[in-house]
């Protein structure tokens, strides 16, 4: 539906699908995000966000839903969203900091008009 209407821009909130639906988001414009499910012990998500560049992943809560491991079965914060940023360093195999970096640029550029914001070398 979304593709049929043209639109490019926009997030895929709690994304669980597989990789060829996660590519057709990718491919129309769209980013992905991740929430407390991907630090959970069976979740496939890993292997998922594994395939997905991270300037396409943004990062989320779910808030008060669905709080990461060492979390879970409690209320979700948004402060957790750094054990969904840990989960990433870990799955891409980077440091937690570029981690922060990149998906913080995502979110600007998706939120952001480029001519509201100039950011600090």
């Amino acid at each position: 539906m979304i593709e049929s209407v043209g639109n490019r821009k926009g997030v895929f909130h709690c994304f669980s699908e597989d990789y060829d639906y996660a590519r057709r988001v990718l491919d129309a414009g769209f980013m992905i995000s991740f929430t407390g499910n991907i630090t959970y012990k069976n979740s496939p998500l890993p292997a998922l966000a594994s395939r997905i560049p991270l300037d396409c992943i943004m990062l989320e809560t779910d808030a008060p839903f669905m709080a990461p491991v060492p979390h879970r079965g409690k209320r979700c914060e948004p402060l957790f969203t750094r054990e969904i940023a840990a989960k990433l360093s870990e799955i891409h195999n980077i440091s937690l900091d570029k981690v922060d970096e990149i998906t913080t640029l995502t979110a600007i550029k998706l939120f952001f008009s480029e001519n509201k914001l100039k950011l600090a070398d």
